[in-house]
């Protein structure tokens, strides 16, 4: 038994020996909301979208990610360019908080320990989970549940990144979020006692987009990046 031990150890060890190079960041910039509700323009952003990321970078070409989002989602009517929604007048206003994980792909070689300037533009996908509070209308009035919901979505972003020096990474990236639900906007009542209130194009869910930068911060051993 103590034989098997010692392997586990030694493997452990010789995983930490090659070991990644690690980044932990945060994220800052804006949100905007695509849905049965407010304006339909892609990238709009009308709120600040503010969290925290870290990345293992596996190799020169790829890093697993994950990150944490906090915004609030906003939509109102009045700033679509659609006569129907502006004559409808309606608006939501609402907090959410986003967990998001996947894989992020270099376009360049983005070999960290290589100690010259490096800069890359990437593709990030994945899968996301937004926690956002439920709610409806009734004759126009925006009424607040009292339950809340997780819309899970996949992630599609584009951004660049470059060193800034030997530690810090600075990235700028839009990230839109396809997801599988259609009850961010209150257009799909949470509710089988409201399926009356129901409203909009219940064919199409709804979308988000973060638009902003990153700045991280690298560390761990050099790593050897092997096949995986």
């Amino acid at each position: 038994m103590k034989k098997v031990y010692f392997i586990l150890i030694l493997l452990i060890n010789l995983s930490l020996g090659n070991a990644q190079i690690y980044e932990i960041g945060v994220f800052g910039g804006g949100s905007n909301f695509i849905g049965d509700v407010g304006s339909t323009k892609f990238i709009a952003p009308n709120e600040i979208a503010i969290g925290g990321l870290i990345r293992w970078n596996r190799s020169p070409r790829h890093s697993f990610r994950a990150s944490v989002i906090y915004t609030t989602m906003f939509a109102d009517d009045n700033l679509s360019s659609d006569p129907r929604r502006e004559q409808r007048g309606y608006y939501f206003s609402a907090k959410t908080l986003e967990i998001s994980t996947g894989i992020e792909f270099t376009f360049l070689d983005f070999n960290l320990h290589s100690g010259d300037f490096i800069f890359t533009p990437y593709i990030y996908t994945g899968i996301s989970m937004l926690s956002h509070r439920n709610f409806y209308y009734v004759n126009n009035t925006f009424i607040l549940g009292k339950s809340n919901s997780n819309a899970f979505g996949i992630p599609i972003a584009l951004g660049a990144k470059f060193t800034l020096t030997e530690h810090l990474i600075f990235g700028m990236e839009i990230a839109a979020r396809y997801t599988f639900s259609d009850e961010i906007d209150g257009s799909l009542p949470d509710s089988e006692e409201l399926n009356s209130l129901k409203f909009g194009n219940i064919n199409n869910n709804d979308w988000y987009v973060f638009s902003g930068f990153t700045l991280t911060y690298t560390f761990g051993r050099n790593p050897c990046f092997c096949i995986y």
